[in-house]
């Protein structure tokens, strides 16, 4: 049984343009403190940088298994970046934003519906799964550029701010997908080079393997290890701590504007 594939199937969606739309005007908005709304502009620029990564994710998830075999997954319009495809309007888009307000952690959200059983190989099921967290270690690259290229020297401090903590969000975003835990990217990483019986052994517990991880994370000695791990990352990229926590305080824009100490 073949697909049919139209052209609609893998043009870019103009939800996914407004995003980017949104991200460049928010973006513009924090570099020139426009109407001194800055915080306003900063979680505008998080908020939407952070859709437009999970769509990133998902396609990335969805462009792999194309090419591995999944030939269904033009027809579902995994292709097109739209969001309304990958997400479900809860779990997707209001509690991951719900979850940064609260503590600073990048929720994976999204999801793409792959026929597994169309594609042969354990390398490609592995490589699937890898896929998306692999874009958010891209997309934190992406946004500490200025701060490992050195090239800081003209850049205002709110968007500094800002980009450290949207790339703050992939990286614990990443870190958490490559969690071998069932439900998550790490475990699909895994899973193919498992025993069959094990496989049957752990599917029941992949619904609550996300919740059991946020869970965790609530425990104050597992959440300084993580966010250890997360800085130290970060650090590597020549991320300071100080800049994310800013970050983090111009993204509540409700709670006022930060009162931010001058760089000596």
């Amino acid at each position: 049984m073949t697909t049919a594939i139209t052209r609609s199937d893998r043009r870019v969606s103009p939800v996914f343009l407004a995003l980017v739309a949104i991200m460049s005007v928010s973006a513009w908005a924090v570099w020139t403190d426009y109407a001194g709304s800055t915080g306003l502009a900063v979680f505008l620029f998080v908020v939407s940088g952070w859709i437009v990564s999970l769509c990133l994710h998902e396609y990335a998830h969805a462009r792999t298994a194309l090419h591995g075999g999944d030939i269904s997954i033009e027809a579902k319009g995994y292709l097109t970046l739209n969001p309304l495809k990958y997400t479900h309007a809860l779990l997707s888009i209001v509690l991951p934003v719900l979850f940064v307000i609260m503590g600073g952690i990048g929720l994976p959200g999204g999801a793409v519906f792959i026929e597994r059983g169309r594609i042969r190989g354990r390398w490609k099921h592995s490589l699937i799964s890898a896929a998306g967290p692999l874009t958010n270690v891209l997309f934190a690259m992406a946004m500490t550029a200025p701060f490992w290229l050195g090239a800081l020297e003209g850049v205002p401090e709110p968007f500094r701010y800002a980009l450290a903590f949207l790339a703050l969000l992939q990286v614990t975003a990443a870190i958490l997908n490559f969690l071998p835990v069932p439900g998550l990217d790490g475990y699909g990483v895994v899973e193919p080079w498992l025993s069959a019986g094990l496989r049957r052994q752990v599917e029941p517990f992949a619904p609550f393997g996300l919740i059991a991880v946020f869970g965790l994370l609530w425990v104050p000695e597992i959440n300084q290890v993580f966010f250890t791990a997360v800085d130290a990352v970060l650090g590597t990229l020549g991320v300071p701590e100080g800049d994310t926590y800013w970050g983090l305080e111009y993204f509540r824009f409700w709670q006022g504007e930060p009162q931010v100490p001058l760089s000596p």
